[in-house]
């Protein structure tokens, strides 16, 4: 057997339930909290009653290295600190506390009807409709208000009244909160021979139903899976992102904010607020952080700590999944707002250097993680707002965006390019992995047909970053007029125009024939031909020369001649080569395959 491999076996519900409710099963506080409505646990309570399977349970033993934050079930009136658990349910918690709730507690059920109404509920067996072969088990299981008085109109009219055992046994309706209780069930039995007496038929049916029923709840073994305590931080999250594939995924944040709990750090509420100075710091001036989540900040974080002890000769850079639950309050503490400024720093280059304004416009989120970093170290060296700071991040931003070099598992490259950034800001290295590994091939134009790529956002910032000006406003793009008036990726020649000429659509609708333009200037466009929506732009702008309406064209790299000609084939690649020269320019480095054999085929002439 493997080292530290998790073993299994059955234990009696009724053992796991007196568990649960002294506190010796407790949950990771990371674990959401119970949820079933009351049809789900109807469900369970009937597939309990029948035998039939429900899944395994899975814990984790307490008391490892690994410390967490835990808390009782709901419904448990114990303070979970003051009982050292057992086990910590990783996998079956709903299924746990609804047994326990329904079937142990004495309270009502704090649950939901299939509305979504909040309710107050009692369980009990309809002793009858148990033993009818013709009733389906779970309309056997009834649940009744607090009052345990089921009315309709308004209150008017009683369905049903168990408000007392005697008026339970009358009806016949066994209290499921007494299942597990061997004195109360006694009770119950003699209620019934004195009401109805010994070997009458009401006595009889109960005894079937105690063996029919209880006593196939209380002979339930259910599968318990238990990790052992020195189980690795990281196998416990993947274990329990692989078991609860059905709801939230549980991320790393969650784990380490259970891990910190226990040194009485709040991690969230940390978060939340350096979220807020965030959001609420000038120089983030538009959305473009708003996506920003708690485990992205919390994988830079490890990021850079694990680089600043790479400096002092500890260990190695890095921020997998198991870097980032290793990573201790004492680092998290020193190096957080260190990072916090870098995620600023980050944002303000991407607004005002680069023009990538939005969020929906980045290429890449996950490249914010070391180009935050970058700028944390750079600011801690004093180098934040020098030129050649700022040329190395541009190129490397660059060509992880064009070459599209962050599509992936990107881990292993936030380490490597963290070094390389570190080393060009500093000054000791030009050399740059991501940098050396990109390139951008010529078709791939072709290719690029909706925002989904982040080389097509990439090229619109390179056209933004070229201030191009709208046809009708001639307004410049920035922050300010991205935000306000939200412009978006229109055709140059219009798609209805290009589908009448019966132009080839893999050229029409590829980002060459595409710009960014005001909503209100995309009306004005319509469908007709370049020349006929130029003369509206001329219509709408009596005060502006046809050169400088000409000029506005041409600021988004669009050969004017061309275009008011209609000649959409020498635009194209006009247009093409344009933007091959702006990607060029942005990676530092040619794209080689310019005068191909196959990009003369597709676009009708060299690019070169």
């Amino acid at each position: 057997m493997a080292k530290n491999a998790p073993t299994s076996h059955d234990d009696d519900i009724s053992e796991l339930i007196r568990d649960v409710s002294k506190g010796r099963y407790q949950l990771p506080d990371f674990q959401r909290d119970w949820t079933w409505d009351d049809d789900r646990i109807k469900g369970i309570i009937a597939s309990l009653t029948m035998a039939y399977p429900m899944g395994a349970v899975m814990c984790l033993e307490n008391g490892g290295d690994f410390k967490l934050k835990r808390r009782c079930f709901a419904g448990v009136e114990i303070d979970a600190e003051t009982v050292e658990p057992d086990k910590l349910v990783l996998d079956g918690q709903q299924r746990l506390t609804s047994l326990y709730l329904s079937l142990c507690c004495k309270k009502p059920v704090h649950t939901k009807n299939a509305r979504g109404d909040e309710r107050r509920l009692f369980y009990y067996a309809d002793i009858r409709a148990c033993l009818d072969d013709g009733v389906d088990r779970v309309d056997a299981i009834v649940s009744v208000p607090a009052n345990r008085i089921v009315t309709r109109n308004i209150g008017r009219d009683i369905l049903l009244d168990i408000s007392t055992r005697e008026k339970e046994i009358e009806q016949m309706m066994f209290p499921l909160n007494i299942a597990f209780d061997a004195s109360e069930r006694q009770s119950w039995y003699k209620g019934i021979v004195r009401m109805y007496g010994f070997d009458s038929p009401e006595e009889s049916l109960f005894n079937e139903f105690q063996h029919e029923v209880l006593d196939t709840i209380e002979s339930y073994r259910l599968p318990v899976i238990t990790l052992s305590k020195a189980t690795p931080r990281e196998a416990v999250c993947r274990v329990f992102e692989n078991v609860n594939t059905g709801g939230v995924p549980l991320t790393v944040f969650e784990l380490v904010t259970a891990s910190f709990a226990m040194d009485g750090f709040r991690l969230r509420d940390d978060w939340e607020k350096r979220f807020r100075r965030i959001k609420e710091d000038q120089r983030v001036v538009t959305d473009i952080l708003d996506k920003l989540d708690a485990t992205t900040f919390l994988t830079a974080v490890t990021l850079y700590a694990s680089f600043m002890a790479k400096q002092d000769g500890k260990g190695f850079v890095g921020c997998k999944k198991k870097d980032v639950l290793a990573l201790d309050l004492d680092s998290y503490k020193l190096y957080a707002d260190t990072v916090q400024e870098g995620f600023v720093l980050a944002a303000e280059f991407l607004i005002v250097n680069e023009h990538i304004f939005r969020a929906r416009d980045l290429p890449y989120s996950t490249q914010l993680i070391p180009l935050a970093c970058a700028f944390a170290h750079a600011k801690s060296s004093g180098l934040a707002n020098k030129q050649t700071t700022k040329d190395a991040l541009h190129r490397w931003l660059w060509c992880g965006i064009l070459g599209e070099m962050y599509g992936g598992a990107n881990e292993t490259r936030y380490a490597n390019d963290m070094e390389d950034l570190a080393a060009a800001i500093d000054g000791s290295s030009s050399q740059m992995r991501t940098v050396n590994a990109a390139y951008f091939q010529t078709l791939r134009l072709l290719g690029l047909q909706t925002r989904n790529s982040a080389a097509y956002k990439g090229i619109m910032a390179l056209i933004y970053r070229k201030n191009c000006r709208d046809f009708i406003s001639g307004q410049p793009t920035n922050a300010f007029e991205v935000m306000a008036k939200r412009p978006d990726i229109h055709h140059i020649f219009p798609e209805a125009y290009c589908i009448k000429m019966g132009l080839d659509r893999t050229r029409w609708n590829s980002i060459v024939n595409k710009t960014p333009l005001l909503p209100s200037t995309n009306r004005t466009i319509g469908g007709k031909a370049p020349s006929e929506y130029f003369q509206r732009i001329c219509r709408e702008c009596p005060n502006a020369s046809r050169e400088e309406l000409a000029s506005r064209i041409e600021s988004h790299l669009v050969e004017f001649d061309s275009f008011i000609n209609n000649d959409f084939d020498t635009y194209f690649t006009a247009r093409a080569r344009a933007l091959l020269d702006l990607i060029e320019d942005a990676m530092g480095k040619p794209v080689s395959d310019r005068a191909s054999d196959e990009v003369v085929a597709k676009f009708g002439a060299s690019l070169e």
